[in-house]
């Protein structure tokens, strides 16, 4: 499965949760990212192909959970109190393996999804 879709984006309350999906990601590792208007693709995440390795930027540390479920094909990234900054469109990326600058988005990152976009809005 070369392709990968990221779903779960939606409009949610700052304080409040939601769960992306990035499937297709078996047998990779796979970087979370995302845009924002005005912004760069910041690195959020990444986790190596077999779960063992989990990354997160210090902006979301303590409040986003990666995770996958190889069975399913599926990478999860656990959104839980979320704040405005935090809206943007959500990208997964799958690579070979996360590496030390997993959070660049260039390189190692073969494939990509088309976006799924988080709105955190009261």
């Amino acid at each position: 499965q070369l392709q990968l879709v990221e779903s779960g984006g939606g409009l949610v309350q700052p304080g409040g949760s939601l769960r992306l999906s990035c499937e297709g990601s078996g047998f990779m590792a796979i970087g979370w990212f995302r845009l924002a208007a005005g912004n760069e693709r910041e690195g959020v995440s990444c986790i190596s192909s077999n779960g063992g390795n989990t990354y997160y930027s210090d902006s979301v540390k303590g409040r986003f959970t990666v995770s996958r479920d190889n069975a399913e094909n599926t990478v999860y990234l656990q959104m839980n109190s979320l704040k405005p900054e935090d809206t943007g469109v959500y990208y997964c990326g799958g690579a070979t393996a996360c590496g030390d600058r997993w959070y660049l988005d260039g390189g190692q990152y073969d494939y990509w999804g088309q976006g799924t976009e988080v709105t955190v809005s009261s």
